[in-house]
Parts: C-alpha cells; structure tokens; sequence
C-alpha cells in the first residue's frame, strides 16, 4: 500500500508541500506521521476524510482553519486541533509567514498515494485544479474515501466517470497502474 519510500515529500507549484514521514503503530492502527509547509494564503479547499482522523501541531506561523458550516478560527505556535473522520474541513496559512506544521492520519490507509497523485496532477497542469483525467481518476477511484467540495455532485457522480472511461480508452492511466485499492 505504500509504494513510496519514507521520507517521502510533495509539493505543488501553488506553495503547499507535505512530507509523509513514517508509518507508526497507535493502538494497533498504522498511524502516518507527517509533516507540512504552507506558503502565506496557501492551504488545502474543503475536503473529507471519510474513515480518517488527521491531527497537526503548528510549529511556525499562524494557521487559519474551519469545520464547514462553522466559523473560521486560528491556531498559534504550540497548538493543536484534530479533525475528525467525516468532518468536511480545511486549512490554510493565516501569516506572513510560511506555516509549518507536524501531524498524523490514522489510519494511514491510502493518503500518501492520493495526494501524491492529486500534487503531481496539480503541477502536471499548472492550475490548481490540476488535470481533469488524473484528478476523475483519483476522487472516482479513492470516493469511499476522499471528497472536496470545490467539485460539484453532479461532476463527481456522472461527468467524472464519463471521464474515467474515455481516459482508459485513451490510455491515460499507465501512472496509475499500481493504484491500490480504495478502502470500502
């Protein structure tokens, strides 16, 4: 499930970069330890994790963050916030400064791979929506998972499907053949 070797890190052209540092065991659970640097008004849009918790620390800089439908808040130097499975959140630099922070996913699952195919779209592409096959690929293949709210349910439920299969026809999909399974 872990195709990567430890350290392993991604960046995109947009000033997010996330190091997955190792896999721990927390209560029996493979636990990924991470790490993360966010340019100033950089961060990830809302998204899920469905059968995830993900916790961070900041270490440097201001970090803004938000629960959908709740009111933004800040955390500073020193502080931690953890969001739970199912919780429609994000997070983003809310300095001058570049934000870093430390955290972890549990259970580790399949993030590191999704990611790194959500980073290596969004560069390949040079837009923060990155590329329209890669990205079907990854939120149809990974949606038990993984959702963002910046796409629409119609998109995510017909137009991206639509899109998976006339991206298999074209052959797109060789950098994805050793995807692993999504978690159901």
């Amino acid at each position: 499930m872990y195709p990567y070797p430890f350290p392993h890190k991604i960046s995109t052209i947009f000033g997010e970069e996330i190091t997955f540092e190792s896999i721990e065991m927390k209560d029996s659970i493979r636990t990924l330890i991470v790490g993360n640097r966010v340019q100033p008004g950089s961060g990830p849009p809302f998204h899920v994790h469905f059968k995830q918790e993900e916790g961070l620390t900041v270490k440097k800089g201001k970090m803004g963050y938000q629960i959908h439908g709740q009111e933004e808040k800040f955390a500073n130097v020193g502080e931690s916030l953890i969001f739970k499975r199912g919780e429609m959140h994000r997070f983003w630099n809310a300095g001058d400064d570049i934000l870093e922070c430390t955290g972890w996913i549990c259970p580790a699952n399949t993030i590191d791979y999704f990611l790194t195919g959500l980073y290596n779209s969004v560069n390949k592409a040079g837009k923060p929506a990155g590329d329209p096959f890669d990205g079907a690929f990854l939120l149809t293949r990974y949606k038990s998972e993984y959702d963002v709210m910046v796409v629409p349910t119609f998109v995510k439920r017909v137009i991206m499907p639509i899109t998976v299969f006339i991206g298999k026809l074209l052959g797109k999909y060789d950098h994805f053949k050793d995807a692993p399974e999504a978690i159901n």
